[in-house]
């Protein structure tokens, strides 16, 4: 089967060619820069960005996978959840070319398809369903952080998320509190390499909470009133650097705990981790060794397949049609606020 897929959900552009599991092209434009002048994603600019390259990215999507649109056999789109005027463009993009090619179409969900991406692998990319095995996801990006338990093959059950903010937004309200530019992941990430994480103890939110649900609305503050407190540490560039070090370090640490222990509570015998926070070089390595220490195979996403891309769309799209799944109707409407079930 040869798909073209879709991805509008935020403030990346993006369309991607499958085939028999197979990922021929997977073309993403970023529109990073224009938001870092304003601190965050302008829905009314994204949607002007999705309208002005989603047509130069679908061809190039197209030429670098050397398919022609008339061989296209179905289409799918993100669905939800995401920005509404955002996710509108893919989805109706998506759903007019079904309709004229007179081909199936799939409404995906955003965070099912990070469920899967830790199995995308391999150049060229390629799914890797043959050595799926259950396992407990952590998905965690800007707007959402949750742990999910896949039972089987799309299959799954939420665990627990975020009540407030999720990891990538106090990654980002911390960064601006520190000075540092949208987005303030990467940079906390770089200038951390050279901190000291046990400079400056911030608290770990519900990190011995029974249950698996995540806030870290209170580690944002807490830095807020740390820097109030010391107006001229800013000032000293190595203790920015043990700044950024120590709250990334308590992030990572309710993650990466958090989810070692629902996996060993559950019986699980695997760990999967996806989303954009995922490219964060300590919860990589943090992660890779707790579960190494409880003996645990792990799979983490490709860095490229992390943030939004439309080969996670079209690689759970393709396999939800190849396992009898009815295609979604082309009446169907965006879901902004759509739930993981």
């Amino acid at each position: 089967m040869t798909l073209l897929a879709f991805e509008t959900s935020c403030d990346e552009t993006s369309v991607a060619v499958v085939r028999a599991g197979e990922v021929l092209s997977n073309v993403v434009s970023s529109q990073v820069r224009l938001h870092a002048e304003y601190g965050g994603v302008v829905p009314e600019l994204a949607v002007r960005e999705h309208l002005r390259n989603l047509i130069p990215v679908a061809e190039t999507a197209l030429r670098e996978a050397r398919v022609k649109v008339e061989k296209l056999e179905a289409v799918a789109a993100t669905q939800g959840p995401g920005l509404p005027s955002a996710l509108m463009i893919g989805l109706k993009a998506g759903q007019a070319l079904a309709f004229a090619l007179r081909k199936p179409f799939v409404g995906i969900h955003h965070h099912e398809a990070h469920l899967y991406s830790p199995w995308i692998t391999g150049a060229p990319p390629k799914a890797d369903f043959g050595k799926f095995e259950p396992n407990v996801s952590l998905i965690v990006s800007g707007g959402h952080t949750m742990l999910v338990h896949v039972e089987a093959e799309l299959k799954h059950r939420v665990l627990g998320s975020t009540v407030d903010d999720a990891a990538g937004e106090c990654f980002d309200k911390a960064g601006k509190l520190i000075g540092l530019g949208y987005p303030a992941g990467p940079e906390i990430d770089r200038l951390a390499e050279q901190g000291n994480p046990k400079a400056f103890d911030f608290p770990r939110p519900m990190l011995n909470d029974s249950h698996d649900d995540f806030s870290f609305s209170g580690l944002k503050t807490s830095v807020r009133y740390f820097l109030r407190d010391h107006p001229r540490l800013l000032d000293d560039q190595q203790a920015v650097r043990d700044l950024c070090a120590s709250v990334q370090a308590a992030i990572v640490e309710v993650l990466v705990k958090k989810t070692l222990r629902a996996t060993k509570r559950l019986g699980a015998r695997c760990v999967t981790a996806s989303g954009g926070v995922t490219c964060n070089r300590a919860l990589r390595r943090d992660l890779a060794a707790a579960c190494a220490r409880e003996g645990l195979p792990m799979r983490l996403a490709e860095r490229n397949l992390c943030t939004d891309n439309a080969a996670m769309i079209g690689i759970l799209a393709e396999r939800k049609l190849e396992r009898g799944d009815v295609a979604s109707s082309l009446d169907e409407e965006i879901q902004p606020g759509w739930a993981l079930a």
